[in-house]
């Protein structure tokens, strides 16, 4: 993930008025199929898992003075990115089970997979032809497991689960030869940005951009299925210089999947599909598609003594994301030995169980006006609106709700149960059955029939 400035309400974040929709009719029915989604399952993992530091970033000279926070043991740059880059030796994630990542997924309630197939660090978790950089080369003590190609097995994995795929992609490569390159470093030394001035070296800029061509085509070609080409890394970008010429590779590839949405993330143009606020939510709706990717501990990567959110708190994180319009990707990180970190896992399990008595009220619906008001949260799937009502930690259901919006019925989502309901202060003051009225759940999802809103 980037690291940048706040602009207002989010990170990472083009703006609305840079976001240009697809004409092509079956994009456009691609995007609605995205918004039907409403949660999905991001999942940061590389060789800097074994070290529980960020990803990729303290690499980073421009960046060490937050991404380098706990290397603690070095304090040579230098030395330090040649212990980074020798990471891939000594990655073997034994315990690694696609199958069960899947299940968990799938019980948790997400609905698509975001992988980081490679991050800024260029170590490749699939078995590319480009670089021997990856988790299935004879340097790397992983590359004799049958799941070796990770990739490929956390796809299928996942497909046969019913989820949909989203590949991630860095499009800077910070190992890569014609990015970083040996010798032709700027007084800038390494940051986020190639070492050189791609205007004096076109012919390695060429080079790094049939390179990230060759890539992003072997995983569209060779990966099965893709529903989203998810590109992280903005700063490689036309206005910056550095024009890996997108359009290009955008047909080509959707000559093989016509269907493919591009999430060129902060870029704005027609391959951000979709804008990806990160690590928060904005404060109003917005009038375009667009997916929050939040963390369920508190870094994209694995941390040894991390904190996770609650299931309460990821159900109410959720709601409020939909009920203005948007997506929410949750990320865990993968732990060393190949598996999910249980205290993150059982927090997504929560948020699942949820979803499995209320999930009417999310996946599907579109926006609702007044959207948000006091605990409550709005969405709307055909002539039914859902409130949901998010209790804090330690608050019990009373016996009757008054909900600010009026209408002509009431029933719970969880059951179907009808409630008695009556106009009241400008909404619907609703009676909670005996079982319901008392109890704590997470949320409480009402389906209001049609009515003056």
């Amino acid at each position: 993930m980037a690291k940048e400035k706040p602009r207002g309400d989010v990170i990472n974040h083009s703006e609305e008025a840079d976001y240009v929709a697809p004409t092509d009719p079956l994009l456009r029915s691609r995007l609605k199929w995205f918004q039907d989604q409403k949660l999905a399952f991001m999942v940061h993992w590389g060789g800097y898992s074994q070290w529980g530091i960020c990803e990729s970033w303290p690499l980073s000279d421009e960046d060490a003075s937050w991404s380098r926070r706990e290397v603690d043991w070095e304090r040579n740059p230098a030395r330090f990115r040649r212990q980074y880059f020798d990471l891939n030796k000594t990655f073997n994630p034994v315990r690694f089970q696609p199958e069960a990542w899947a299940r968990f997924a799938r019980d948790a309630g997400f609905r698509y997979l975001i992988f980081t197939t490679k991050h800024h660090d260029g170590f490749c978790m699939f078995d590319t032809q480009q670089t021997d950089y990856k988790v299935t080369a004879p340097d790397c003590p992983f590359h004799t497991h049958p799941y070796a190609d990770i990739t490929r097995h956390l796809f299928d994995a996942f497909r046969a689960q019913g989820l949909g795929i989203a590949a991630y992609f860095s499009k800077p490569d910070w190992h890569c030869p014609w990015y970083w390159a040996a010798g032709r470093e700027l007084p800038v030394g390494h940051w986020r940005n190639p070492t050189y001035d791609v205007r004096e070296c076109p012919d390695l800029w060429e080079a790094f951009v049939r390179f990230t061509h060759a890539q992003m085509m072997e995983l569209v070609e060779g990966y099965g299925r893709l529903e989203i080409l998810w590109l992280d890394g903005g700063q490689v970008r036309p206005q910056n210089g550095q024009d890996i010429r997108l359009g290009e590779l955008a047909a080509r590839a959707r000559a093989v999947q016509p269907w493919l949405l591009f999430a060129d993330r902060t870029v704005g143009g027609p391959y951000e599909n979709y804008i990806t606020p990160e690590q928060t939510v904005p404060d109003q709706p917005l009038g375009v598609p667009w997916e929050s990717c939040i963390t369920i501990g508190t870094s994209f990567s694995y941390r040894y003594d991390d904190a996770y959110k609650s299931p309460r708190q990821l159900v109410h994180l959720l709601v409020d994301i939909v009920c203005k319009g948007g997506n929410l990707a949750l990320n865990l990180g993968g732990m060393p030995d190949g598996r999910l970190p249980e205290p993150g896992m059982r927090a997504a399990l929560g948020m699942g169980e949820w979803l499995r008595e209320n999930g009417e009220a999310i996946y599907g619906t579109r926006v609702c006006a007044p959207y948000r008001e006091g605990r409550f949260g709005f969405t709307r799937r055909g002539n039914c609106r859902y409130a949901v009502y998010c209790l804090p930690e330690g608050e019990i259901l009373p016996g009757a709700l008054t909900v600010p919006m009026r209408a002509q019925s009431v029933r719970l989502v969880a059951n179907g149960q009808a409630l008695a309901s009556e106009a009241a202060d400008g909404g619907t003051r609703v009676t909670l059955p005996d079982g319901i009225a008392g109890s704590a759940p997470l949320a409480l999802a009402l389906c209001m029939g049609e009515g003056e809103i």
